[in-house]
């Protein structure tokens, strides 16, 4: 037993490692700058304060932080809304047809991501096709902006992470039991409610993935709302790019970091609390029965 431990112990030694020094110990020193003041050379000063924080109350930085959270749930939203039958279909395809499917969702990935946003700036310029289309069709007019707004912004950014929200719910529905569907219309279910019911269920593991996958990029976006957005469009992930390259603020730019981190741990910490806590009860139901 002891020698199975020992084994078990040094199999999972160098994931330990390399997690705590390329991952926990970056995130604890984000937030120990947090605490840190600015000197006058744009370094980090001595000693520890509260100021930076205080900082935070910027007027400006809640309508940049609600910008920030309304636009990274929203394109998650949809992203997850149009992956799920995305992955439906592949699943259900033959496998010929659903390797060229997939190719063409990866094939993104082989273009530089600064030249698809550009590729994005021409597609909703002012002088571009797509204007002069919905000009032509009525669904616009010459004084209409596509570009640098916060919509152009939501538009990319759906763009840019579908493919990271259809790969990891793929892979869970590739592996779904699609008898369980027919037997649920055999008992009478439609095929909405079976989709809702059964099919939804069991692919939730891949759903969440997809969400954190999604959800924490889009928070941090910062390249997507500086080329398609414009100065109106800001999100944290520019306020952080501003404070380490332009203003060379690394305890503000920190500050900052570490409000981004909070708000994908904290729900991550609560759901896994309250799924914790839920299975808890099974067992103990299950026991008691």
């Amino acid at each position: 037993m002891w020698f199975k431990k020992a084994s078990n112990f040094f199999v999972g030694l160098p994931t330990f490692v390399w997690l705590l020094i390329f991952y926990a110990l970056p995130v604890l020193i984000v937030f120990l700058l947090t605490f840190k003041p600015v000197d006058s050379a744009g370094g980090i000063g001595a000693g520890w304060t509260l100021s930076t924080l205080c900082e935070l109350g910027n007027p400006n930085y809640p309508l940049i932080i609600w910008r920030t959270f309304w636009l990274g749930i929203v394109a998650t939203a949809v992203c997850i809304a149009v992956a799920i039958p995305i992955s439906y279909c592949l699943s259900r395809m033959s496998s010929q047809l659903r390797n060229v499917f997939l190719m063409l969702i990866i094939v993104p990935f082989w273009t530089n991501f600064l030249i698809r946003i550009y590729a994005w700036r021409v597609f909703l310029h002012s002088d571009g096709v797509f204007k002069h289309l919905l000009v032509l069709i009525g669904l616009a007019d010459e004084s209409t902006v596509l570009l640098y707004n916060q919509w152009a912004v939501l538009t990319v950014m759906i763009y840019t992470y579908i493919p990271f929200a259809v790969l990891p719910i793929y892979a869970v529905a590739e592996k779904f039991d699609f008898s369980l569907l027919d037997a649920a219309k055999d008992l009478g279910a439609s095929s909405f409610y079976g989709f809702r019911k059964v099919f939804f269920p069991g692919i939730a593991k891949g759903v969440w993935t997809a969400v954190m996958v999604v959800l924490i990029p889009a928070f941090g976006a910062y390249l997507i709302p500086d080329l398609v957005g414009g100065p109106t469009s800001e999100l944290v992930g520019d306020k952080i790019a501003q404070r380490v390259f332009n203003d060379r603020n690394l305890p503000h730019a920190s500050a900052l970091s570490a409000l981004l981190m909070m708000a994908v741990f904290l729900p991550l910490i609560g759901t896994v609390w309250i799924r914790k806590l839920k299975s808890r009860k099974a067992n103990a139901e299950v026991a008691d029965a």
